[in-house]
């Protein structure tokens, strides 16, 4: 086996995965993979065996790389116009104003807004 990462490496790592999380547009998938490299570090905290140390750390690098390719994918399929309050706003204006349309009898049309 590889020698005993330091704890230099092993917060190295733990920054890394951070930041790759946060490229991620996503917000569900964001948060998920932050929750989930905190609880992993948080649970290997403990770890004392230098072999199960390396090997925590080796499995980190392998997430680290997974996490990376799997961003270069998100981001290439992401929406093309992110979702945020302004925008939800302008769409429950829209939304409204067709409804004031709809109700008024100036058009024949049926609007359900989910």
């Amino acid at each position: 086996m590889a020698s005993t990462p330091s704890p230099g490496e092993i917060l190295s790592l733990f920054r890394s995965l951070l930041k790759t999380a946060s490229k991620f547009s996503d917000y569900s998938i964001r948060e998920y993979m932050k929750r989930r490299t905190i609880d992993a570090f948080r649970d290997n905290k403990t770890l004392s065996d230098p072999n199960t140390v390396c090997s925590a750390f080796i499995d980190g690098k392998t997430q680290l790389e997974i996490e990376r390719r799997q961003s270069i994918v998100f981001s290439l399929y992401a929406p093309k116009r992110r979702t945020s309050w302004k925008s939800r706003a302008v769409d429950v204006k829209r939304a409204v104003l067709f409804m004031w349309v709809c109700v008024s009898g100036e058009k024949d049309r049926i609007f359900i807004w989910v």
